[in-house]
């Protein structure tokens, strides 16, 4: 959690010392994301295609919707 004290610490600094603190977390998020993926290693993606459930689930509110608005 973040403490009181540095948030007003950089509530007072100037506009060119706020965006240096900026690119600073902003590098260390970056390189933080790089430490994540490891050379070498597979990573599954999740794809729309071939979600027969998924597709049945969102038909099954579109029609129980559409029998709402009509009832």
């Amino acid at each position: 959690m973040v403490s009181t004290d540095l948030l007003s610490a950089l509530r007072t600094l100037n506009r060119a010392d706020k965006l240096h603190v900026m690119q600073f977390l902003i590098s260390e998020l970056a390189q933080q994301e790089v430490d994540l993926l490891k050379p070498g290693m597979s990573y599954p993606v999740w794809s729309p295609y071939n979600a027969i459930d998924a597709a049945d689930a969102m038909l099954q509110v579109l029609k129980n919707a559409e029998a709402a608005d009509n009832g």
